[in-house]
């Protein structure tokens, strides 16, 4: 297949291209040349801005398009309308944060979509994500009806993850001593592995799947509880780890940027981390042991996130008393 691909050249988008390159398609890269630009020297790139410029897709045709890069609803608009008559299929990657509320236990697909008033910001920020990323949905059906095949994924983890937020954990752990863990260790956790995402997007768009589905892994439950001792187990440390509740870890002012992939437990978070992916699993999603995930992204070069240690310790030091 020719396949388009808006993004591409970093973290899920890259993934894709090695995908789409290890079942034989035939991959071009549409994206701003900001981002790592050494990446698929042997590719076709074609360099644009979404938002202002896409005249050089304006004569081309592909079998499908991959837009792993859009937040802002008139993005995709655009995207869409150009490539309506000249792409036969299209996939958007949204998030599983497109839900209203997430005060549901095993959210499926049917859940009802977070909605935001007009005007649309020009901005993305915590409040307007999810929001902004259904409208972006309804852009792509709207060129796209029965051709579409929209994918919400959970936390995404892997290498090449800019953001750090995953590897911060094996990272602290394998450093040893006393960890400050968010909440409890029954508190549910999901995290799926870009490349397992990939894989799967590209066998659906390959038979041309149209629909939702969600992407969240893994399978069996995960708990904080078990993800850390798999940290543990990884990096073979002897850790410590002080579980600390969410309501004193707030009144000590810890956020999540402190302590990456925490959400504190509220009725309106408890469903966060149980979103149900029963259906991509029936249409042949595969996931890798958390444990791979771990040791890869250890191996690779990966951003630098979260609390630092002094910061710890002495957040540390209130909880415990020592």
């Amino acid at each position: 297949m020719k396949l388009l691909v808006l993004g591409g050249t970093a973290f899920v988008g890259r993934h894709i291209v090695e995908a789409a390159r290890a079942r034989g398609h035939e991959v071009t890269i549409f994206h701003r040349g900001k981002t790592n630009k050494h990446v698929f020297p042997d590719l076709e790139k074609i360099i644009g801005e979404r938002d202002s410029d896409l005249a050089p897709l304006a004569n081309r045709t592909w079998d499908a398009v991959i837009d792993t890069s859009a937040y802002l609803p008139r993005v995709v608009e655009r995207s869409a309308r150009l490539l309506a008559e000249r792409v036969a299929h299209y996939t958007f990657v949204s998030s599983v944060s497109v839900y209203k509320s997430f005060a549901t236990i095993g959210m499926t697909e049917n859940a009802p979509r977070a909605v935001i008033a007009e005007p649309l910001p020009d901005v993305i920020n915590a409040d307007t994500y999810g929001a902004m990323k259904a409208r972006c949905e309804r852009a792509a059906a709207n060129h796209f009806p029965g051709r579409l095949l929209v994918v919400r994924p959970g936390i995404i983890v892997g290498p090449y993850d800019y953001t750090g937020r995953f590897a911060y954990w094996p990272r602290r752990v394998a450093e040893g001593g006393a960890v400050l863990a968010p909440g409890e260790p029954t508190h549910p956790l999901q995290v799926i592995d870009a490349r397992d995402l990939a894989a799967w997007m590209i066998a659906r768009i390959e038979v041309t799947e149209a629909g939702l589905y969600n992407a969240t892994g893994p399978f069996e439950p995960l708990t904080w509880g078990t993800f850390l001792e798999e940290c543990q187990r990884v990096t073979k440390s002897a850790a410590d780890l002080v579980w600390a509740p969410d309501m004193l870890l707030r009144g000590e002012g810890v956020t999540g940027a402190d302590l990456p992939l925490w959400v504190p437990a509220t009725p309106d978070s408890a469903g966060f981390y149980t979103v149900s992916s029963a259906k991509a699993r029936a249409a042949g999603l595969v996931l890798r042991p958390l444990g791979d995930s771990l040791t890869d992204v250890l191996a690779s070069s990966q951003g630098t996130t979260g609390m630092a240690r002094t910061r710890e310790a002495e957040v540390l030091r209130r909880l415990t008393g020592v």
